[in-house]
């Protein structure tokens, strides 16, 4: 019995492969309706390649045609299903160009913003394409604020700000780590400016205070006339690393670095103490 059941499986199989090589290399008026269906049929089984190459051959001929918005719809989505979200990003925002007033419409304009956020990389390589999943998702909840997928489409940008937010944040702590303190302090003003609300703002708050304090403290004695009077640029530094360790303190009082700031603020207060009695 069950050896009946196996050559009835392969048979079928080969049938069917049989069928679809026949559909494929057929033409003709018949041939653009019978693909039309056998792609349909072969899109709800979820074998979206094959319903894919099928639909490809026949939507020139349909351009124009009452049947055009769901073949140019089952087209668009098969390349999302596959995975190829270049050109399922492109096609449906050729959909919903096209079809202003499809049923549709909302669905394949959410999947055309999704197929943006589904190529963004890593947050280690280049954002470009990161920022731009996030206009096309912001677009969509400006667009539909009410859509069933605002929801899902609000969480992708938070997702993605975050990926933006990891991203500069490491290269602000890359500068630290090489010992390149100037751009690390910098790198993470423009962070704390850029991600107010960050969940990384404790650790960038923190290290941008060891970069400061390791740049004030490395210091030599160096004045430097400005515009408007003399300026000794270690004690400067002092001063800013003091700054930012009086930042810090005030909003992270339980702080697991807290130890390690007050160490620097108690070092800070020392090196300072040489220009008050200077003075």
């Amino acid at each position: 019995m069950n050896k009946f059941f196996y050559i009835l499986l392969v048979f079928t199989v080969l049938n069917s492969c049989s069928e679809y090589q026949k559909a494929l290399k057929a033409d003709g008026e018949g041939a653009i309706a019978e693909k039309f269906k056998m792609g349909e049929t072969l899109y709800e089984e979820g074998k979206f390649e094959k319903a894919n190459r099928l639909f490809a051959q026949i939507v020139p001929n349909y351009r124009g045609k009452p049947q055009a918005e769901k073949l140019m719809y089952l087209y668009s989505n098969s390349f999302y299903k596959m995975g190829d979200y270049y050109v399922s990003g492109y096609q449906f925002e050729r959909f919903a160009a096209s079809y202003p007033k499809s049923e549709k419409l909302e669905e394949a304009s959410f999947l055309s913003a999704k197929s943006s956020y589904m190529l963004s990389p890593v947050y280690t390589k280049d954002q470009t394409e990161t920022k731009e999943a996030i206009e096309k998702l912001q677009e969509f909840i400006n667009v539909y604020p009410d859509s069933e997928y605002a929801t899902e489409a609000s969480k992708l940008v938070q997702e993605l700000d975050f990926k933006l937010e990891k991203k500069s944040y490491s290269i602000a702590k890359q500068y630290n780590q090489i010992s390149d303190y100037p751009a690390s302090v910098r790198s993470f003003d423009n962070f704390i400016f850029e991600f107010p609300g960050s969940s990384l703002r404790e650790d960038a708050l923190f290290y941008r205070l060891d970069s400061a304090y390791k740049l004030a403290m490395n210091s030599v004695e160096l004045k430097k006339t400005l515009q408007f009077g003399i300026v000794n640029l270690k004690k400067q530094r002092l001063e800013t690393a003091k700054e930012y360790s009086d930042i810090f303190k005030s909003s992270f009082v339980n702080s697991k670095y807290i130890k390690d700031v007050n160490s620097m603020a108690v070092a800070i207060e020392e090196e300072l103490k040489n220009y008050s009695t200077k003075s």
